[in-house]
């Protein structure tokens, strides 16, 4: 009885230990990948996990920009948005490669974009690739994102490009050989909070109400599995993601996501390419 005493207790610590060092783990994500710009505030939920809030008001935004660049990789993060009017703000998740909009700039995005009181968020997700961009796909997510974390990936790889809401997957960009796409350029990750009243809510005819200021969008459980630029000590063949390619399932999503929730596609508006449509419209 001793012995079988001794070796439960043995068992609880070890799962006592393997638990306090997950979440040790998890609550550096933010010093150990991110270096931070604005008011950004850290706090630790019930369970310990590290709570990064990201902060805007009238004088400016915040975000999170990571320390390395990546090629190629699968980037997650629970997100849990502002509450009530949001009109005119912007929250992102995404990759870019550096400032500006030449022909050297790829990027490929998740954007939240505010909203008024009882409207949905939209979710807009973009592509750029060698400064060629306009490549929206906009879907009003169908749960209210500020009243509980949800998950948001991207799975970049040399084949395609695969958008996840809380693991269901939304939206796949293929490459094709003839056609620009993001495959060259290591890319940072950013988490970003900003006035996007010029844009953001009904093209900017709403924009934000400053009286409801600070805003606060909040961030947790940030993952990677991705290849670091320049780092030949990682193999970059490596890993499920790479070779990740839109299975049956994620085809079944893609089609309920765009009958159900889809409020703008770049590839049925004719005001926007009135000389044609980009070319991977036509094979999808």
């Amino acid at each position: 009885m001793a012995r079988r005493s001794m070796a439960l207790l043995l068992a609880v610590g070890v799962v006592a230990l393997l638990q306090a060092a997950s979440v040790a783990s998890e609550s550096t994500w933010l010093d150990d990948k991110f270096n931070t710009h604005g008011d950004v505030r850290a706090d630790y939920d019930k369970s310990g996990r590290l709570v990064t809030s990201l902060v805007l008001d009238r004088h400016s935004g915040s975000s999170l920009i990571s320390k390395q660049k990546y090629l190629f990789g699968k980037f997650s993060i629970e997100a849990k948005l502002v509450p009530g009017n949001s009109a005119g703000t912007v929250s992102c998740f995404y990759l870019t490669s550096g400032p500006g909009n030449g022909t050297d700039h790829d990027e490929i995005d998740m954007e939240f974009m505010g909203n008024t009181t009882g409207d949905p968020v939209v979710l807009n997700t973009n592509v750029w690739a060698s400064g060629d961009g306009k490549k929206e796909h906009q879907f009003d997510l169908w749960f209210d994102p500020a009243a509980d974390f949800h998950k948001y990936t991207i799975i970049w790889n040399p084949n395609n490009i695969i958008f996840q809401v809380d693991d269901v997957t939304v939206r796949a960009f293929k490459k094709y050989d003839d056609l620009p796409y993001p495959d060259s350029r290591p890319m940072e990750v950013h988490a970003t909070f900003w006035d996007g009243s010029f844009w953001a809510t009904r093209n900017g005819a709403v924009t934000i109400d400053w009286t409801k200021a600070p805003f606060v969008t909040s961030y947790r459980a940030y993952s990677e599995h991705a290849c670091v630029a320049g780092d030949g000590k990682k193999d970059c063949s490596g890993g499920a993601w790479m070779d990740r390619v839109p299975d049956d399932d994620d085809r079944v999503t893609i089609a309920w996501a765009k009958r159900n929730c889809m409020s703008y596609n770049y590839c049925a508006d004719g005001w926007r390419f009135p000389k044609g449509f980009p070319g991977e419209c036509k094979r999808n």
